[in-house]
């Protein structure tokens, strides 16, 4: 079978863009099952911490490289000149290194070293600290972050439920080759395994007990073989905040945010990844049967992999060679689009009239008159519970129907938290503001943020996306953005930089995703939401590229200063829509490139990440910073000659970390006065270093490395 046909037959299956996203997870699994099929965190000593306060200082000269007087490295601070940045899709910290053990001298906080499971990953003497519980949220209450809670029946977890396809999407190496080009020659085989042999939202009888699971987290392997697909959980906004179960009531020294994630379980069974306004089915349940709507994951959120058995293979040893963070978090509660904004502008964007100014989303406004999908929308985000129902939120979701083919509805995706009587917002700020520090929640006044995932403001062509009125074209698009980003900060101050896009190449001449072979993720690209870089077709072309530079750069020494990188669909490891074996495949590529490049190798950091924990589980502390996170930790993996092995950094981060890197390595400021790499490193007690005591703080990673004294002052803390 050839490409096109294999693809076009998958094309829900794989990641790209808003608009596919909602098929994606109705075909997987993921949505509201018959009822909904309109979804897409000591230091360790002898490292160099260099503490800056100050952020490092000014931007230094015209060329961002400061002044060189007395400097070591006259164009940056450390021996680092090239920063790459590869961010994968939707795993937390626990779910990838739930078992993981650290060498002598090291220390990890992980479900094992918490006594929550034991290293065969049967339930621990401590598996209390991660039991999950049911609640009430009627709808006679507005949105609760911290509600009444009770035991499931039998106290055991509503059975997870299947996701991801039946069958393999591809089916012969060939075509997988001539699909992806960024795996290494032995792990195309993995595109064409793990199909899961069963119907989508029912359950996963590859679990063993799996209908009579223990209230709490559970090992997904050898059940699920690791090379097997597997559900995807919800990992929306307001419910990854309501997941966390925050209430000043339950602060403590160790952990003063008073979050401890014990509802994860019941959100993804009361209301999932949203409802687009739709009304609870008269027979919906929490609980799988043959005759019930569920949101069709059950309790996907509390499996993990267990390193000790062979699992994740490629980041284990990645981890016991080079350094990585236990305390690294995703920047915003939700998904995919709202945190790689974050990374790129340390801040989010919000609704516009597409020239800077503030306005106000669609608010049950019928949209695309006179063609198929002329609909009315709401992109407003109401959380409450709908009348009648435990949970059920009144408006929230990708946005329902389909360009060019039925009605649009539904989407909201939007919030004015600077209105604390707007759905949701009161519940958050108040939570907020009790905390023994309050926190600011950073909202500007009329603003509505966005939240979730939509379709950023441009094409990759340049054209403006929001204003496009063409029939392939979905209404659930934000405006181009004015807000500055770190790109903006790297143009400015002459310091060369790319993003890299898997498929950006034939991307550019789809931009309504007609070509299957597209697997490109329009909403990854933090840049192209922006009108200063998507308008300049000269600065466009220089600096979004497609990753096929990415390995040319690498292999002839050319590559830029920084670079982001971003897999396709098929390579990810996003849940149900790829797996975890392809994307460490896709950084082996990657890293083998580099280090087969000395002179490149020898002066590079290669930062792996993920966007976001994806909706599972995890047993870190959490910091509140804002309105808008920050959310559970996710695996954060620094490879360079300049980490010592094995080291395990505590501090506490997150994906605005990576830009205070990039800035105080080579002497910026940071993006805006508002944007949070303005906060300041953390200081924590020596008994307690995962927990900043000058709440908000973020660190600059350079806990991660070991320059040897071979870094330049700066500030002397």
């Amino acid at each position: 079978m050839n490409v096109k046909s294999i693809l076009s037959q998958t094309r829900e299956g794989l990641r790209i863009g808003l608009t596919s996203i909602a098929l994606l997870q109705f075909a997987l699994g993921a949505p509201m099952a018959k009822a909904n099929d309109d979804h897409t965190p000591g230091y360790a000593q002898g490292h160099d911490h260099g503490r800056d306060d100050d952020h490092g200082g000014g931007p230094g000269d015209d060329h961002g490289h400061g002044d060189g007087h007395g400097s070591k490295h006259p164009d940056t601070r450390t021996p680092v000149k090239h920063v790459i940045v590869i961010i994968g899709e939707n795993r937390s910290f626990d779910h990838v290194f739930a078992t993981y053990q650290p060498k002598r001298g090291e220390k990890v906080w992980n479900l094992l070293s918490e006594g929550i499971v034991n290293s065969d990953g049967t339930p621990g003497p401590n598996f209390n600290k991660a039991h999950q519980l049911s609640a009430k949220d009627s709808g006679s209450d507005p949105f609760l972050l911290s509600p009444k809670t009770s035991l499931f029946p039998n106290d055991n977890l509503p059975a997870p439920l299947a996701g991801g396809p039946k069958t393999p999407f591809i089916t012969s190496i060939a075509t997988a080759q001539a699909v992806e080009n960024g795996l290494p020659s032995d792990y195309y085989q993995f595109l064409t395994t793990g199909g899961t042999g069963l119907d989508a939202a029912t359950p996963d009888t590859r679990i063993p007990n799996v209908t009579a699971l223990p209230a709490g987290p559970f090992q997904l392997t050898p059940g699920i073989p690791y090379d097997a697909y597997a559900a995807s959980p919800v990992h929306r906004f307001y419910q990854m905040w309501q997941q966390l179960n925050c209430s000043r009531d339950q602060a403590t020294g160790k952990n003063p945010s008073g979050c401890d994630s014990k509802l994860f379980s019941w959100v993804e069974v009361t209301v999932g990844a949203g409802t687009n306004g739709k009304p609870q089915p008269a027979n919906f349940s929490t609980d799988f049967s043959d005759n019930a709507v569920t949101t069709g994951e059950g309790s996907t959120a509390l499996g993990f992999y267990n390193v000790q058995h062979g699992d994740v293979p490629y980041f284990k040893s990645l981890a016991d060679n080079y350094a990585m963070s236990d305390n690294f978090h995703q920047s915003v509660q939700g998904g995919t689009g709202a945190n790689h904004i974050m990374l790129g502008h340390g801040d989010l964007i919000w609704f516009s009239d597409g020239q800077g100014h503030a306005d106000v989303p669609p608010h049950n406004v019928e949209v695309a008159k006179g063609t198929i999908s002329q609909g009315i929308v709401d992109e407003i985000e109401n959380p409450n519970p709908a009348k009648g129902t435990n949970n059920w939120y009144a408006e929230d979701g990708y946005g329902g129907g389909s360009a060019g083919s039925s009605a649009f509805f539904g989407g909201g995706s939007y919030s004015d938290c600077s209105d604390s009587s707007q759905p949701g917002v009161s519940s958050v700020v108040k939570y907020l503001k009790s905390l023994p520090r309050p926190i600011n929640p950073n909202c500007e006044r009329n603003h509505y943020y966005l939240l979730n995932n939509y379709n950023p403001g441009y094409f990759a062509n340049g054209n403006n996306a929001a204003t496009d009125t063409s029939a392939q074209n979905t209404v659930f698009t934000i405006p181009p953005t004015s807000v500055r980003s770190i790109g903006d900060e790297l143009l400015e101050k002459k310091v060369s930089w790319k993003y890299y896009g898997d498929h950006w190449n034939l991307n550019v001449n789809d931009p309504y995703f007609l070509n299957p072979a597209d697997i490109y993720c329009n909403i990854c690209n933090p840049f192209q939401y922006d009108t200063s870089i998507m308008t300049n077709s000269a600065v466009r072309t220089a600096h979004l590229q497609d990753t096929a530079n990415l390995y040319t750069d690498i292999a002839n020494g050319t590559l830029p200063a920084v670079s982001f990188v971003k897999p396709s669909g098929l390579v990810d490891g996003h849940p149900a829509s790829s797996k975890l074996n392809l994307f460490e495949g896709y950084s082996k590529k990657i890293v083998d490139a580099v280090k087969a490049n000395p002179e490149l190798w020898k002066d590079t950091a290669i930062f792996i990440t993920f966007d976001e924990g994806g909706g599972y589980y995890d047993s870190g502390y959490v910091q509140p910073l804002d309105f808008f996170g920050d959310g559970t930790r996710i695996p954060l993996i620094v490879v360079s000659p300049y980490t010592e092995a094995g080291h395990i950094s505590h501090d506490y981060s997150d994906h605005v970390s990576i830009l205070k890197f990039i800035e105080r390595n080579w002497r910026l400021s940071p993006v805006t006065h508002r944007s949070r790499d303005n906060y300041p490193n953390p200081v924590t007690d020596r008994g307690n270093p995962y927990v900043p005591r000058n709440t908000p703080a973020i660190g600059d990673l350079f806990d991660l490395f070991d320059f040897h004294g071979d870094c330049d002052q700066d500030g002397g803390h």
